[in-house]
């Protein structure tokens, strides 16, 4: 018997489809291209002429003097950021391997949800919830004003959680049911299944995962402008107030303008720069992983 030919109509109904489908993607990579030119074409000039190490290392910033130092608020976005990792990461792999291998799957789908939720909250909230109740639980407890590098970090930590676990336990359930029935009938326990078998085999995503939570951290700029004090200076302690890149820039463009505007456009650059890092060792951590599986 004959294959059925597809109809025209369906051919033609295809075609458009995937030739909107090129589109969409060519139209994304002009989009990028675009906004990546507008940023260096603004912020490379004052780059050059201030130089690379004077302007990331230098920690003076007094843009209507012309002193145009991010050290501090480079040192800022990193302490907030290594904070925030330091408590969120172990809990959100924790929280994943609690999901994909010892929970209930009922449990397991409802903490799920949970997460999903969290993820869904808009970044004023959970900046809004740490100026009620996370600075003035700091300020009475702990010292300071409050506003200081452990509130952001609790907060960040908190925003983080959703890309840490849900990139982790993904990763958990791709493993090969295989390698768990192997372990098991070796007489391998759970637990030393889970540890010894399953997170080395998933590594590749945890590492993922790790990064890309590390990038949303570092680019966050509306909880983190609301209770981190926004002071351009070396933090002592965590509970010191501290500025990071972002928040100098959302809290300046409005009335910046001539070199200050162009060393505000300047930290836009190292940012990305940061960003695409970060995604490069995505890249070849996925692909370590893919090659280590193939093996």
């Amino acid at each position: 018997m004959q294959p059925v030919q597809p109809k025209t109509s369906q051919r033609r109904g295809e075609s458009a489809i995937e030739k909107l489908l090129v589109l969409s993607a060519a139209i994304f990579i002009i989009v990028i291209a675009l906004i990546t030119i507008f940023i260096f074409s603004r912020g490379l000039p004052l780059l050059f002429e201030i130089g690379l190490g004077d302007f990331i290392f230098n920690y003076d910033w007094r843009p209507t003097k012309g002193a145009f130092g991010i050290g501090a608020m480079v040192a800022g976005s990193l302490a907030v950021t290594l904070s925030a990792m330091v408590w969120a990461v172990p809990l959100g792999i924790c929280t994943a391997i609690l999901m994909a291998e010892i929970a209930p799957p009922q449990m397991g789908r409802l903490l799920g949800n949970m997460v999903e939720l969290l993820a869904g909250i808009p970044s004023v909230v959970y900046g809004f919830v740490g100026l009620v109740l996370v600075v003035p639980f700091i300020r009475e407890y702990l010292g300071g004003n409050g506003l200081s590098v452990l509130a952001g970090a609790i907060i960040l930590g908190i925003m983080i959680l959703p890309t840490v676990i849900n990139i982790s336990r993904d990763s958990i359930m791709a493993v090969p049911k295989e390698y768990k029935e192997g372990s098991l009938a070796l007489g391998a326990t759970h637990y030393q299944t889970i540890f010894r078998v399953i997170i080395p085999a998933a590594r590749s995503g945890i590492i993922t995962a790790v990064v890309l939570g590390m990038g949303r951290a570092i680019g966050e700029t509306m909880a983190v402008v609301m209770v981190t004090g926004n002071a351009a200076i070396i933090p002592g302690s965590i509970l010191e107030p501290v500025r990071t890149m972002t928040s100098n820039i959302v809290l300046e463009m409005g009335y910046a303008a001539g070199d200050h505007q162009a060393a505000l456009f300047a930290t836009g650059v190292v940012l990305f720069v940061f960003i695409v890092a970060l995604n490069m060792m995505v890249n070849i951590a996925a692909k370590a992983g893919a090659a280590r599986d193939g093996k």
